[in-house]
């Protein structure tokens, strides 16, 4: 009886803390946004930027203190050796819930450029936190289905175009972009569906990989194979909140790009397409290995 009250109070507690830290520091982070859209001068505009982004990596700080204080969560994280502030890099990891960013955000925060990730477009209306993704730069992206796409495939360059202008909006400093290659969280429907011949993955996405690493080119040398496992299969945010999540392991791998792979033409060159798809898959199939191991231990 205690541990079923316990459980919602723990939960209401959790919410209730991050959405008071999510409110605190959208106050500097929206003022910080007026001063750099009426900033005359370029640098100034540079100072807010990088004003933004440390109260993004404050509110992943909040968010971090309110986990550990609401949650016993066992926490396995390998793998954030060597990693640089000052380097470019293309973050991959699996997709199962929208926890998996709070995670990604936990295990890289402050070690590595603050990441940019792209956004479902109708997320830009969601209360403070779509402001404050727009405020970070991040490219919002619509979602199209296969159908839609089949009947306008026009529609597939405009969405490279926007990919590509928001990789480019980032060769000016140390940067840090994350893409979920399966583009959509996974599921058994889902997997059955494609045919996937990984046992815990969705078939990857390149495009938005490709479209990041044409528009940095030789500034991108490494790409950080992120994999995420819930304990338990537990990974939706009531879990997170209830306190059911008792243990995620995250191991994070350097892979260094293939120079022959950074700035190629990944629409117009059949063969340079090929070999990115390759290189993908390569390290796909590795990462699906990888994580059959993680759950049998």
């Amino acid at each position: 009886m205690l541990a079923e009250f316990l459980g919602p109070l723990r939960g209401v507690l959790a919410l209730s803390l991050f959405l008071l830290n999510t409110l605190f520091w959208c106050l500097p982070l929206y003022l910080l946004v007026a001063l750099k859209l009426t900033a005359l001068q370029p640098g100034w505009r540079a100072r807010c930027s990088r004003g933004l982004t440390r109260v993004a990596e404050a509110w992943v700080d909040g968010n971090n203190a309110i986990l550990r204080w609401t949650q016993r969560i066992e926490w396995d994280v390998q793998g954030l050796d060597g990693l640089q502030r000052d380097q470019w890099y293309l973050v991959s990891a699996n997709h199962q819930s929208w926890i998996d960013i709070p995670v990604v955000l936990r295990a890289l925060n402050r070690r590595i450029p603050f990441p940019k990730f792209f956004t479902k477009q109708e997320l830009i209306w969601l209360p403070l936190l779509g402001g404050a993704w727009w405020a970070l730069d991040y490219p919002f992206m619509k979602r199209r289905s296969a159908a839609y796409l089949a009947r306008h495939p026009e529609a597939r360059d405009q969405d490279w175009e926007t990919a590509r202008r928001a990789a480019e909006r980032l060769r000016a400093a140390p940067a840090t972009m994350l893409n979920f290659l399966e583009g959509t969280r996974f599921r058994a429907e889902k997997h059955a569906r494609q045919q996937s011949p990984y046992r815990h993955l969705l078939r990857p996405k390149a495009g938005g990989v490709a479209a990041v690493m044409e528009s940095l080119g030789e500034r991108l040398q490494i790409l950080l194979d992120v994999t995420i496992v819930y304990a338990d299969g537990r990974s939706s945010f009531l879990d997170l909140f209830l306190g059911r999540i008792r243990g995620i392991t995250v191991r994070v791998r350097q892979l260094p790009i293939p120079e022959e792979l950074r700035g190629g033409d990944y629409r117009r060159d059949p063969e340079f397409r090929a070999a990115l798809q390759a290189w993908i898959a390569q390290f796909w199939a590795e990462k699906d290995t990888l994580i059959g191991q993680l759950r049998a231990a």
